[in-house]
C-alpha cells in the first residue's frame, strides 16, 4: 500500500519514459505551493540540462502523456518547467479510506528487516542521573521504537557505566571514610549482604573523590590501583562494587520508568570484562597493539584524515581496561550473542572522536564491518545563557528533580486552564505526569537531534503552539468527540472528500509514511514530531470548517467521523513513537 507520493512518482515516471526521457526523473514531491497543487515534479529541468533542450517543452511532452490519468484532476506547468499535480477528490478519499482500514495508519515496513542494537541511556552507576541523560534516554527510546515499528528486530541496551575509574574512586573513598570496612580490602569473605553505603552516600562521595583525584596525585594513583584490582577480580572489591551497582540501579530504574523508557538489555561495561583478556590477546596476535609509555594502544588514524586522531587506549600503564576497551569488548560480545547487522550508539555529539576511535579499532580487529557501527550524536540542552543547563546554584540538575519540577508545572497549567476538574485526584496526578513527560519529550524531539536547544519549561508546558501539551489536548478533544458520537449512536463510515479542509487532512494523513521513512533513514525523530504537529493543525482546521455531529446528511457525519477516528489513531501512533502517551480526559 504505497503512499500517494510514490504512486504518483510511478505514474509520472512512466509518462517520462513514454516521452523518451529517463523514468527516474519522474520523482514527485509534496508541492512547495500547496495553494496551487498537491504535488510537483521538477524532473523536466534536470532532463533539459542532460538533453540540452528547453525544459518547458519537455514538460509539455510529459504532461501530454499524463492526459486522462484517472487520479489527476489537474496537471499544469509552472515557471520554467515545474509540473504541478492536483489529485481528484475521489483519489484522496480512496487513500484516506486505505489509511482508515490499516491498523498501521498508512505506515509501511522495511523490505529487508535487520537485527539492530540501540545503545542509549548510558547512566553511570553510583552517580545520580542528571539532565544530561535526558536527551540520550528519550532520543534513543524513540529511535528504538521507530526501528521496531518499521519491522526491524531491535534490542535496546542501557549500557551502564559500572566498570571504570569511578569505581576505583568510590572504593578508596569508602575505605577512607569507613575504616571498619577493611575486610572488603583483605580476605575472601564472606562479605555482608547488606550494603554499607546508600545511594545518598555514593552521590556525596563521588564528586568529592573525583575532585581530589584532580588535585591529589597520590589519591588518584590509589584509585587507579583499586580500579585495576577490581577488574583483576579482587574479592572484597568485587563485593563492594556489587553493592554500588545494586543501590544505584533502583534509582536508575525509577527515572527511566518515569520517562517511559524501557530496555531489553540491562548490561553494563562489567559484562564485557570476561572477554577483555581474550580480546587483548587477539589484538596482540593481529599486531594491532602498540606499546606506548607503558600503555598499550591501537593506532586508528588514516592517511585521509583531515586532523590528527589520537590512538585508542586499550590497556593503561596500571594494567586496567579503559572506556574504549570495554566499548570494544562490548562490540565483540554483541557480535557473539546477537550478531546484529547494525549497532546505533545514542550518545552526546561531544563523544564523536571516541566513537571514531572505537569503531575503527573494531573494523581493524574484524569485530564489525564498515557501516555496521553508527554514532547517533546529539547536542546539549542549554540554559538561557546558551551553556549546558544548570541549577540556579550552578550545579547539574538531577533528572529526578527535573521530572518533579515539570510535573508541578503541569499541575499548575492544568488548573489554570480549567482542565482536569472532573478527574479523580489519582487520575489528575496521572494526567499531570503525562503532560509533563510530553512537554519534556516533545521539546527535545521536536528539534533535530544534532542541534542544541534552550530549556524553557514555561514555553514547553503551554497548551498552545508547537508543544507536547498542545498535542495531548488535541488528542483528548478528539477522544471526547468520539465519545459524544457513540452516545448519539453515530459511527464512522465511508470517507468522502468534498471540502478544502478535508483535502488538507487527507493529504496530511497520507504524509505519515513519508515522514516515517525519512526519520528512519536519518535517525531523526523530529520528523515524526513535525508530522504529529502538522496533523494536529490540519485536524484543527478540519474541525473548525467541517461540522461533524451537526452535519445534516448521515453519510457526511459518518465520513467525517471516519476522518476523526483515523486522525486519532495516526496521531497516537506518531506520539507513541516519540514515547508520549495520551490521557483519556483532561
Amino acid at each position: 500500500m504505497q503512499d500517494l507520493r510514490r504512486r504518483l512518482s510511478d505514474t509520472v515516471g512512466e509518462a517520462f519514459a513514454r516521452a523518451g526521457l529517463a523514468a527516474e526523473l519522474g520523482r514527485v514531491t509534496s508541492s512547495d505551493r500547496p495553494d496551487l497543487a498537491d504535488f510537483q515534479c521538477n524532473g523536466a529541468l534536470a532532463a533539459a540540462k542532460a538533453e540540452k533542450a528547453n525544459p518547458r517543452a519537455l514538460a509539455e511532452r510529459v504532461v501530454a502523456e499524463l492526459a486522462g490519468s484517472p487520479d489527476l484532476a489537474r496537471v499544469e506547468i509552472a515557471g520554467p518547467g515545474f509540473i504541478n499535480l492536483t489529485l481528484t477528490d475521489a483519489a484522496l478519499a480512496a487513500r484516506a479510506a486505505e489509511i482508515a482500514a490499516d491498523p498501521r495508519f498508512g505506515a509501511e515496513r522495511v523490505a529487508v528487516p535487520r537485527r539492530v542494537i540501540v545503545d542509549y541511556g548510558g547512566p553511570n552507576v553510583a552517580k545520580p542521573m542528571h539532565v544530561g541523560h535526558l536527551r540520550a534516554s528519550i532520543i534513543g527510546e524513540s529511535i528504538k521504537r521507530l526501528f521496531r515499528f518499521r519491522g526491524d528486530e531491535v534490542y535496546g541496551d542501557a549500557h551502564f557505566g559500572d566498570w571504570g575509574f569511578q569505581m576505583g574512586l568510590l572504593i578508596v573513598a569508602v575505605a577512607e571514610e569507613q575504616p571498619e570496612l577493611a575486610f572488603f580490602q583483605a580476605g575472601e569473605g564472606p562479605f555482608p549482604a547488606e550494603s554499607p553505603v546508600s545511594l545518598a552516600d555514593l552521590e556525596r562521595l563521588y564528586p568529592a573523590a573525583a575532585a581530589r583525584a584532580k588535585s591529589e596525585p597520590e589519591f588518584r594513583d590509589l584509585a587507579r590501583r583499586a580500579t585495576a584490582e577490581l577488574q583483576a577480580g579482587r574479592a572484597g572489591y568485587r563485593a563492594l562494587w556489587r553493592h554500588f551497582v545494586e543501590v544505584s540501579r533502583s534509582a536508575l530504574i525509577r527515572e527511566f520508568t518515569a520517562l517511559d523508557v524501557n530496555f531489553d538489555l540491562w548490561k553494563g561495561e562489567s559484562d564485557a570484562d570476561p572477554l577483555i583478556a581474550e580480546m587483548v590477546q587477539t589484538l596482540e596476535d593481529k599486531g594491532l597493539l602498540v606499546l606506548d609509555q607503558g600503555a598499550r594502544i591501537i593506532r586508528v588514524a588514516r592517511d585521509d584524515d583531515k586532523r590528527d586522531l589520537p590512538p585508542l587506549l586499550v590497556v593503561s600503564s596500571e594494567g586496567s581496561a579503559m572506556y574504549g576497551t570495554t566499548d570494544l569488548a562490548t562490540i565483540l560480545d554483541r557480535r557473539r550473542t546477537l550478531d546484529p547487522q547494525l549497532m546505533l550508539y545514542v550518545v552526546d555529539q561531544r563523544q564523536a572522536d571516541h566513537f571514531v576511535q572505537v569503531f575503527r579499532a573494531a573494523y581493524l580487529a574484524g569485530f564489525a564491518s564498515e557501516g555496521e557501527l553508527e554514532h547517533i550524536g546529539f547536542g546539549t540542552m542549554n540554559g538561557v545563557d546558551g551553556k549546558p543547563f544548570k541549577t540556579r546554584e550552578g550545579g547539574v540538575l538531577k533528572l529526578h528533580d527535573l521530572i518533579s519540577m515539570a510535573t508541578e508545572k503541569a499541575r499548575e497549567r492544568l488548573t489554570e486552564a480549567g482542565l482536569g476538574a472532573e478527574l479523580t485526584a489519582e487520575a489528575f496526578e496521572a494526567t499531570a505526569h503525562k503532560v509533563a513527560v510530553a512537554a519534556l519529550k516533545f521539546a527535545d524531539l521536536g528539534a533535530y537531534r544534532g542541534t542544541s536547544y534552550i530549556f524553557d519549561l514555561d514555553r514547553f508546558m503551554s497548551f498552545e503552539g508547537k508543544t507536547g501539551p498542545y498535542l495531548l489536548y488535541q488528542a483528548v478533544r478528539i477522544k471526547s468527540l468520539l465519545r459524544k458520537a457513540a452516545e448519539a449512536g453515530a459511527a464512522a463510515g465511508a470517507i468522502r472528500v468534498t471540502e478544502p479542509a478535508e483535502r488538507e487532512l487527507a493529504l496530511t494523513l497520507d504524509a505519515f509514511e513519508g515522514a516515517l521513512a525519512e526519520a528512519y533513514a536519518k535517525r531523526a525523530p523530529n520528523l515524526i514530531a513535525e508530522h504529529a504537529y502538522r496533523l494536529a493543525q490540519a485536524f484543527a482546521k478540519f474541525y473548525a470548517a467541517c461540522p461533524i455531529l451537526s452535519a445534516t446528511e448521515p453519510e457526511r457525519v459518518a465520513s467525517r467521523l471516519g476522518f476523526v477516528q483515523t486522525t486519532l489513531g495516526q496521531l497516537e501512533c506518531a506520539l507513541g513513537l516519540l514515547g508520549i502517551a495520551t490521557p483519556e480526559r483532561m
